[in-house]
Order: structure tokens, then sequence, then C-alpha cells
């Protein structure tokens, strides 16, 4: 895909998210919109994946730790493949496979489980090391929130992941600054994230998380680097690019009313993936 197709395909799961809460009654969307620009770059272009076999060994893994965010991973799944858009509106619904948090166990093309906040790296870590135990040639990648980074967890395996020297890790941090509590510098800030990552004697990074071919040169530069894991710093907006959620918090969890949908499709009209 060019880079336009990329960014056309972001904002076409950012409308499938609002569509999806729409019609579910329920969800996460703030926290999708911020990610949307990552979550095209690896599942329309960088990962290496199967959607007719979704347990191949031979795979690379992606971890959403953020995993109240799964409405944009189940859309990026229906869209490679793994499963019929159809399924997308019984999201939360009774019977249907897709959980308020992702479910390896139901749901083809999950890695993990995921949604108690911090242990996302940590799981990634033991996938990477496991990997490579097997000689597989593969990449894992996590995507972690800020706010979530306060779980000390999350250092525990920072450390462990810089011991073992686990190259074949690259974690992206969505860093909009904003947790469902409020703002991040303002509870337990994390800032500057960069200076921690690079105590922890990480990879690191830091680009504009909505830039297409920031995301892109990224990841190439953290596959250069084979004797450390890699954390990129993405700087976001949550609820990028939906005229009422951008930076606006109450849409942590809340639902579009079909008027806010309609908003957002005129919003993007012209600027997605058909």
């Amino acid at each position: 895909m060019t880079t336009n197709d990329l960014q056309r395909m972001a904002n076409r799961l950012r409308l499938d998210v609002v569509e999806t809460v729409h019609a579910a009654g329920d969800g996460h969307p703030g926290p999708c919109m911020s990610i949307a620009d990552i979550m095209s770059v690896l599942f329309f272009e960088e990962l290496k994946l199967d959607p007719a076999n979704p347990r191949w060994p031979e795979r690379d893994r992606f971890v959403l730790s953020k995993g109240h965010a799964c409405p944009i991973l189940y859309a990026a799944l229906a869209r490679r493949g793994y499963f019929s858009l159809d399924e997308l509106p019984k999201l939360r619904s009774l019977g249907s496979f897709l959980q308020g948090h992702p479910d390896y166990n139901k749901i083809p093309g999950i890695d993990t489980v995921s949604g108690s906040l911090g242990n996302g790296i940590a799981i990634g870590l033991g996938m990477a090391l496991g990997c490579r135990m097997q000689h597989i040639d593969n990449h894992v990648f996590v995507i972690v929130g800020d706010g979530e980074q306060q779980e000390g967890i999350i250092w525990e395996a920072a450390m462990a992941a810089a011991k073992h020297q686990a190259g074949n890790l690259i974690v992206f941090g969505d860093c909009n600054n904003n947790q469902s509590g409020g703002k991040v510098t303002e509870l337990s800030s994390l800032y500057p994230v960069a200076d921690k990552w690079n105590a922890f004697h990480w990879h690191v990074q830091t680009i504009d998380g909505h830039d297409i071919d920031a995301i892109r040169n990224a990841i190439a530069e953290a596959k250069k680097v084979t004797d450390r894991p890699s954390y990129i710093e993405c700087r976001t907006i949550k609820g990028k690019n939906i005229p009422y959620m951008e930076n606006n918090n109450a849409w942590h969890k809340k639902v579009p009313t079909a008027e806010e949908v309609e908003i957002a499709r005129e919003a993007l009209r012209g600027a997605i993936w058909e």
C-alpha cells in the first residue's frame, strides 16, 4: 500500500470503530482513534500473517496491551479477512465471539488475552523469547498506553527484556496523555517518557504517531537493532480525526449517537479506504 492508502485505511478503521460501538451500545472509542495509524501500518503492511492459518508458527505476534481498545483490532482483523465484517456490530453481544477484551481462545487472529492493564509487554517478551528459542525468525509487536505504564510490571518486563537482549520485541507507546481518570501528567506522570526507556537500556525513538511514514521508518530502524528491545514513543491524540472526540477524555468509554455517527462519516468522507 502507498502512504495515502495506509492513511485512508486508518480512517476506515476509525469509522468502523464508531459504527461498531454505536451498534453494540458499548465500548471504548477514544483509545482506538489514537492508535489507528499504527494499526494500519502493522496489519496492512508490516505484520507477517496468514489469515487462512491464524496459528501459523512463523507469524509475527501482536499484543494489544490496552485491550479495551479492541474494537479497532477487531476491525483490522475483519478487514484482513480473519472473519466477516458482519461480525463487528455484534461486539459485546450475547453469543458473539467478539468479547469486550481480546480473547485468544475465541477470536481468530488474536495472540493473547489482554485488558488487565500492564501485562502486555511481559507477555510480548515471553513470546519473543519463546520464538527465539524455537529459531523462529519473526518479531513481536506490542501497543501499550501511556497511563498503563504506571503499572509496576511494565518496568519488571523492561528490565528483563533488556537483560535478555530481546531484539525481536518492538513496543509502541501510545502517548496521548490521557487515561480513564484524566491527564497522565496530572495523575501520575510518566513524562518525559523516552528518558525512562533509555534508562532501562532499550533502543528508543520518538515520533508523530499519526505520521504513516514516520511509523514505517521507526519500525525499519527498530528492526536493525538486534541486541536490545525497541520502544517507539508515539505522540498521539486521543479521539484523532473524529471532531467531537479529539482530546476529549469523555470519549474514553462512551457510545456515539446516530447523529454522531453521521458527523464522523461526514468528517471522514473522501478520506477512507472504500
